[in-house]
């Protein structure tokens, strides 16, 4: 049976960097589909590599039913296209770029889903939210207060932390998709 990887984390810690990295790590014989999150942010924002859409072909898709999971977060709309359904049916792992808050609801849609929670300490995300410069010097606080404040609390819970060097987490990331450390933590 095929795994959808949740990869969750807040703002800042890394999750972009380590999907990159995962993306260039995984074999091209490994039956795994990385998803674009579709987000209504432009494409110049930097971060993610993802599909940029205006707030109203955002809506027009969701009411169409083009999303297999959506939120909003951070002043910005966010979805999953339905495709990952199909790429689960023809047994592909799925790795997905989610969100915290929304864990709950992507549980309730995909009950055998594998959370991935990317962590680092405070400090480091203070200095990684200050060095990627998309956000004041008050959004930052905001988010590192709402990073503190959200629990994740799944049954099936991995934790990763990316306080070292890129190349450790990420390769604990690939591990983990290649199905090495599932025997281990499950």
């Amino acid at each position: 049976m095929a795994n959808l990887f949740y990869v969750i984390g807040a703002s800042g810690v890394g999750k972009d960097s380590l999907l990159h990295f995962a993306r260039n790590n995984i074999s091209i014989n490994d039956p795994v589909v990385f998803t674009h999150r579709y987000i209504t942010r432009p494409s110049s924002a930097g971060g993610e590599n993802h599909i940029a859409l205006t707030q109203d072909e955002f809506k027009r898709r969701q009411q169409l039913g083009c999303f297999a999971m959506s939120w909003h977060s951070h002043n910005n709309s966010y979805g999953i296209g339905i495709e990952i359904n199909q790429w689960l049916a023809m047994d592909l792992d799925v790795v997905v770029n989610g969100s915290r808050e929304y864990l709950p609801y992507a549980t309730d849609l995909y009950p055998t889903l594998i959370p991935v929670l990317i962590s680092t300490n405070p400090e480091r995300l203070r200095e990684r939210l200050i060095n990627r410069g998309r956000e004041t010097p008050a959004e930052i606080e905001q988010r590192l207060i709402k990073a503190q404040a959200l629990d994740v609390n799944h049954p099936r819970l991995i934790t990763i932390s990316n306080n070292g060097e890129l190349a450790e987490a990420g390769q604990k990331l690939v591990s983990l998709i290649q199905g090495k450390e599932l025997m281990v933590c499950a």
